[in-house]
């Protein structure tokens, strides 16, 4: 089972040398020790105190003042001694090892430089009902890297500008391929990418698209793809996903079971709706292809409802003289996406969605939302989750030369930082370093209520 949220299980340490706690009081109890551990400096101090004392009381040579002095030093010492202990004596479990800003701290490192921590913050998790996860592994992901590359390189359409590059070109194959559905659905085809990635994950399976311009309009320009053995529902013949007939239109491709139907959005749509929609219909899996940030894009992302301050990694703060202005500002130097906090903060502070709004629609409506409206928004979502995971990038910048989001803000990757000869052996080297700067959070979910 592969849980995505940043940084793992504690583990001990367990080497051979050390002793069990059992054992030595045993061996203890059973004999007292020949030789007696050193003196602290604190009672070497209080020792040398009371020697000093007795010393003065028994002979006349002392002066008062030199008593006085003696006394003086003695007390400094101690309290010297005392700070030392105490600060060496804490238990250094009581740091949260797993947390960014104690770990930061106490190590006194800066907290601009914790790229994959972005200071107190992190990446906001929807979290499910029972705590489920995918059944996929990272090994998976590898594995299936090393299959899709050769793939995607037969794609007809090149130059798929305004629409998915690798990072989700993979994911999305990856995931129709591991859930083996028997119908799948997609919400928005563009020039018919999407559409591609699916046939070549479900070769057999059946496939509706909805889209207001069919992908075949985009052949007079450049390349395209329409599929043969797809159901269209385009141009005039366009249905909104929300205002489909899915008992019919399921009924006419023989589908009955609906855990085997996949949906796909990649509509830009409001995320929220089109959840409340794919749950009336009953469908269960669903992926979503733009999950936007918290501040950016043109639609309300589930992204956006699941940042909550009491959501590990969620929340923000628009104290223009804190850590995290301070983190952003630095940030946004590096990558295109990453907001400063006049960009992410709107009016009386609203931080949420894109500066308080809920966007739809492409951008073109905008409706201002409070945060207790966006609160219950993220416990509906909870309330219907089984499953919520984000795909993650491919690979580390330093690897792919992307500069669009900020991976402080993104799962670690599928081939980490510094692991250059695994992506040159996945064939991911041979690719144009412009397919991998459209990255957005692709997320799979998986509902019912």
């Amino acid at each position: 089972m592969l849980s995505s949220r940043r940084g793992g299980t504690p583990t001990s340490g367990g080497g051979d040398d050390e002793e069990d706690p059992a054992s030595t009081a045993a061996s203890s109890s059973a004999e007292e020790p020949k030789t007696h551990p050193p003196a602290t400096l604190t009672a070497r101090l209080a020792s040398y105190t009371r020697s000093l004392v007795s010393l003065s009381t028994s002979s006349t040579s002392f002066s008062s003042h030199c008593l006085t002095i003696s006394l003086f030093i003695a007390f400094l010492f101690s309290l010297l001694g005392l700070s030392v202990l105490l600060r060496y004596s804490r238990p250094v479990a009581c740091i949260p090892p797993y947390d960014p800003l104690a770990r930061s701290v106490h190590f006194s490192r800066r907290l601009e430089g914790l790229a994959s921590d972005f200071g107190s913050l992190g990446v906001p998790w929807c979290r499910s009902k029972q705590g489920r996860t995918v059944e996929w592994a990272p090994s998976d992901l590898i594995k299936a890297l090393e299959e899709f590359v050769p793939i995607y390189e037969t794609r007809p359409i090149k130059n798929n500008m305004y629409g998915m590059g690798f990072d989700h070109s993979f994911g999305l194959w990856f995931m129709a391929r591991w859930l083996e559905p028997d119908l799948m659905v997609e919400s928005g085809a563009f020039k018919g990418h999407s559409t591609w990635i699916l046939r070549q994950a479900r070769p057999d399976a059946k496939i509706i698209s909805l889209s207001p311009r069919h992908p075949e309009k985009y052949l007079k320009k450049g390349p395209a793809y329409v599929d043969p053995n797809c159901t269209y529902f385009t141009g005039k013949n366009f249905v909104d996903f929300g205002s489909m007939s899915w008992g019919k239109v399921l009924g006419q491709h023989g589908v009955k079971d609906l855990s085997k139907v996949l949906v796909f959005f990649d509509d830009h749509q409001n995320e929220l709706k089109r959840l409340k929609q794919a749950l009336k219909a009953g469908f269960r899996h669903l992926i979503f292809e733009d999950n936007y940030d918290t501040g950016t894009g043109d639609h309300y992302s589930l992204r956006q409802i699941c940042d909550q301050s009491y959501i590990r990694g969620g929340g923000h703060s628009c104290f223009r003289d804190g850590d995290e202005a301070r983190i952003r500002l630095k940030r946004k130097k590096f990558w295109d996406k990453a907001l400063d906090i006049d960009e992410i903060c709107g009016k009386g502070e609203a931080w949420w969605g894109v500066r308080g709004y809920m966007r739809d629609d492409f951008n073109h409506s905008n409706k201002a939302i409070s945060y207790a409206e966006h609160f219950q928004n993220s416990r509906f979502v909870e309330s219907i989750l089984n499953v919520y995971w984000e795909l993650p990038p491919v690979a580390g910048p330093s690897l792919t030369h992307q500069t669009r989001y900020d991976p402080a803000r993104a799962s670690d990757p599928i081939v980490e930082d510094g692991r250059y000869a695994l992506f040159q052996r996945l064939g991911l080297g041979k690719l144009d370093s412009s397919v991998f700067n459209g990255y957005t959070q692709m997320v799979y979910v998986e509902i019912s209520r």
